[in-house]
């Protein structure tokens, strides 16, 4: 793992005291006018592995960032790009350069002015080397000098403030989707003086996590709960309707069930599978659509799934329509394609369509003739039956239908007679086992951070901070590289369709199923909204009397 702090920081975390906000630190909450405040209770998820912009890939971790964050540009509840911390941005002809002119006026939740530095100052930390963010390519590699600033030179970085409420970007190449990405998590502005005083721990404790959202953290219990309330210092903080946003930290999805039951908690993620069928036809059980793909990692830097043909044969021996309509109960559509639903093609049709001349990478309905295949595939790499071939370790977190996808796969891969052992880790030290590459085979996903396929297909980039299977194609990193530079969006759509055919002929990854959020929310709750890249956006909720 390139950041090598991040497992001590979840650490800290949990064996910290309970902290709440120093009070010369933090705003005071400034909406408690009302005999009664209005907090939502919800459960999102357990411990997040980070709540740093620069350093968080996980969805947990990404909504709460969104609760006490404001970038340069928002999401609306149609997906559609709209102002944010900038009221308005110009783009040049060449689409080349990119102005963002702020708002006047904006604080951080401690009350001291937040200008266009910040901005400078936030987005050359995501290209930090040092700090080897995630997300640092992806979100950056178009912007002109990126490759220096990855070096250490943090000065080339296409990024400039000329005054205080004027924020400029250069980039390398145009980029059609660039305003997607100021409205991007990661590049969130944070404030300098608290990460240079408190070094990576800023984001452990909520008298040092200064934001400039909605929301700011003002208590922190790891494993309990995460208080937001309500910021008085944010640009439209008259718009907030809430007190305070309760996030209960729940690993067990039982645990979480009964609180919802109960009342202590009016909405929930983790609803246990086995719940499922009593809860069909209830106003409050939700079902919604994502973008994204649930799909499996294999190492390959190790020499057992260093051959292609290996890789394939697991992918094939999976029954991708058993998984998805029987063990997932139909909360999951089975995976034929590594970029699925949803996700647009450069004229709005759907990328999926357009992908390997029109026809699926993996029949789902052909499982028997798969599964043959499969078995043909061990015996042509030299493992016929199985014979020889080491013991797997397929490694998961508690949530969901992981443990019994785990179980499946056991059996799966038993009938090319390979064995499998399950390993089950706490969430919080999951993600950055799997980004350093500390596993054998891993349960993976992706929710789309933004709807063009290169926001996933940039997963398998060999030089990624998101390549969690450290898959390395030339081929591939070349196609994605043309892509990136492509200015015509027909020509550059071709590019990325020919880089998920490499990578699907390699089986870079196994895509078992496309992702629905299934999650139980209370009736008054209004005003709040669920995307398709698994945010819910409760900032903005209101609770009915």
């Amino acid at each position: 793992m390139k950041r090598k702090s991040a497992l001590l920081l979840v650490i800290t975390l949990i064996l910290a005291l309970t902290v709440t906000a120093c009070g010369s630190k933090t705003p005071a909450p400034g909406a408690g006018t009302s005999a009664a405040p209005k907090q939502l209770v919800a459960e999102i998820g357990p411990n997040p592995e980070t709540i740093d912009p620069a350093l968080n890939s996980a969805v947990d971790g990404g909504n709460m960032i969104l609760f006490a964050f404001d970038t340069l540009l928002n999401v609306d509840k149609d997906n559609k790009i709209i102002p944010g911390a900038a009221e308005t941005y110009d783009v040049s002809k060449d689409g080349l350069t990119w102005t963002f002119h702020l708002r006047k006026g904006l604080k951080w939740s401690d009350g001291s002015s937040l200008t266009a530095k910040d901005f400078v100052y936030s987005w050359k930390r995501v290209a930090d080397p040092k700090t080897a963010a995630p997300y640092g390519e992806t979100v950056l590699g178009m912007v002109k000098g990126f490759g220096e600033a990855a070096k250490g030179n943090l000065d080339a970085l296409g990024v400039s403030a000329p005054d205080d409420n004027t924020f400029v970007v250069q980039l390398a190449t145009p980029c059609a989707y660039f305003d997607k990405l100021a409205a991007f998590a990661t590049l969130s502005p944070v404030n300098q003086a608290t990460i240079e005083k408190n070094g990576d721990a800023w984001a452990t404790k909520p008298e040092s996590y200064i934001s400039n959202g909605p929301f700011f953290v003002a208590e922190w219990v790891p494993s309990s709960y995460i208080l937001f309330k309500k910021n008085p210092n944010y640009r439209d903080a008259s718009s907030i309707k809430l007190d305070s946003i309760k996030l209960l930290l729940m690993e067990d999805p039982n645990a979480a069930y009964a609180a919802y039951k109960t009342g202590e908690t009016m909405m929930i993620k983790d609803v246990p599978t086995a719940e499922i069928p009593s809860l069909r036809g209830n106003k409050e059980f939700h079902v919604d659509p994502d973008l994204g793909t649930y799909y499996v990692s294999l190492n390959d830097k190790l020499p057992q799934f260093s051959d292609p043909r290996v890789r394939e044969a697991l992918s094939l021996a999976i029954d991708r329509k058993y998984v998805a309509e029987t063990l997932m109960q139909g909360t999951y559509t089975p995976a034929s394609n590594f970029i699925g639903t949803g996700v647009s093609d450069w004229d709005g049709s759907n990328f999926m369509d357009n992908a390997n001349g029109g026809k699926p990478y993996i029949d789902v309905n052909t499982f028997d003739a798969n599964l043959a295949k499969a078995k043909k595939l061990m015996a042509d790499a030299g493992y016929p039956d199985g014979k020889g071939f080491p013991t797997i370790t397929y490694s998961t977190n508690d949530a969901g239908y992981h443990k019994v996808v785990a179980q499946y796969l056991q059996q799966a891969w038993s009938k090319l007679g390979i064995n499998v052992n399950v390993e089950v880790v706490e969430w919080a030290a999951f993600t950055p086992m799997r980004r350093a590459g500390n596993y054998q085979s891993s349960r993976n996903g992706w929710l789309f951070d933004y709807n063009d396929a290169s926001n996933m297909l940039d997963l398998m980039v060999s030089t990624n901070g998101n390549n969690d299977g450290k898959y390395s194609n030339p081929k591939y990193d070349e196609l994605m590289k043309k892509a990136a530079a492509e200015v015509d969006p027909k020509t550059r759509s071709g590019y990325l369709h020919q880089a998920e055919d490499q990578m699907m002929k390699d089986a870079a990854a196994i895509p078992i199923a496309y992702y629905n959020d299934f999650y139980l929310q209370n009736s008054k709750i209004t005003g709040s909204w669920h995307s398709p890249y698994g945010y819910w956006y409760f900032q903005f909720a209101d609770i009915a009397q």
